[in-house]
């Protein structure tokens, strides 16, 4: 990965996004998708941003370059124009760590991988560039603005994405995939009937949004396949959680459960953990239990991946 590309690249492209910002009254996340549409099609008046454009498409930039550069935009407008936490893009660490689960955990050439709340498109693009097979993508996403930016970016990368925009605790036609990843949203479900549909639904109080996703994503599972989730470290402690194990006693097995580093996160209360299941039904197997406590620490990653493999291969 050329770095120096990539901090050229990081330059020209934020200089366009402020200048189309002050030309149209707007903010930096739609500057960044009109910047996009202009790098794709070249129409604009603005003649900076056409000059910069140029130069741009001289850099070549492979796909991980392309992907880094957003990456780095997108912390940079987090500190101008944050989002709430839930439309925040999952870390690169964590997201080459699903790489490596789910390389590990299907080793064929080629997969079906739908994630539910797509977001902004950052974890599915670091699966598109980085996991070593045929991805055939789907992204699920509710908000207007990150599934707009999400495509824009992945257009300009030149990754086959698919994205539908949709309330992913619905009920969507969704073919069944082998792999299911979500960064799971956190907080309360709103529509108490459409919650009630459900197993895991609470009967006093709105219902957890992530425990919904976590039942739903087994609908669209296929049998041997795996769900993926990025949770709260607690998710079996917490508010409700009688109810998810209830569900998860009869429907799923607990295959691994990898906890994170809490200085991931800004609040320690917000640690997260790598949960994988898999339909019950499945061969039961062992499950993998394992807590990270740097993901900057080579030895201890190391260790894990090591680990994880011989789990992985006896399992």
């Amino acid at each position: 990965m050329d770095f120096e590309k990539i901090e050229q690249a990081y330059t020209y492209l934020l200089e366009n996004i402020q200048i189309i910002q002050n030309d149209l009254a707007t903010n930096f996340y739609d500057s960044l998708i009109e910047q996009n549409s202009i790098y794709l099609d070249g129409e604009t008046n603005l003649q900076v941003v056409k000059d910069n454009n140029k130069s741009l498409k001289r850099l070549a930039l492979r796909k991980e370059e392309w992907l880094r550069t957003y990456q780095f935009l997108l912390m940079k407008a987090a500190q101008t124009e944050p989002l709430q936490a839930n439309h925040q893009f999952t870390p690169d660490t964590v997201a080459l760590l699903l790489v490596f689960i789910i390389e590990e955990l299907w080793p064929a050439q080629e997969m079906n991988l739908l994630e539910l709340g797509s977001g902004m498109g950052i974890l599915g693009a670091s699966f598109l560039t980085s996991l070593d097979k045929k991805v055939d993508y789907l992204g699920v996403e509710i908000d207007d603005l990150l599934i707009d930016l999400a495509a824009s970016i992945t257009e300009v990368i030149g990754l086959p994405a698919v994205y539908a925009q949709g309330d992913a605790v619905r009920p969507q036609i969704l073919k069944e995939s082998d792999i299911i990843v979500s960064d799971l949203p956190i907080g309360y479900y709103p529509d108490d009937q459409v919650a009630s549909r459900y197993e895991v639904a609470a009967s006093d109080e709105h219902t957890y949004a992530h425990h919904l996703l976590m039942e739903q994503s087994l609908k669209y599972l296929k049998n041997g396949g795996f769900a993926i989730f990025l949770a709260p470290s607690n998710l079996l402690s917490s508010p409700q959680s009688d109810l998810l194990k209830s569900w998860l006693t009869k429907n799923a097995q607990l295959v691994a459960m990898i906890t994170l580093p809490e200085n991931l996160f800004s609040q320690g209360n917000n640690s997260k953990a790598i949960f994988v299941l898999q339909k019950k039904g499945s061969k039961t197997v062992e499950p993998f239990v394992y807590p990270l406590n740097s993901l900057r620490d080579s030895q201890e990653l190391a260790d894990f991946k090591e680990k994880f493999q011989i789990w992985s291969q006896y399992s």
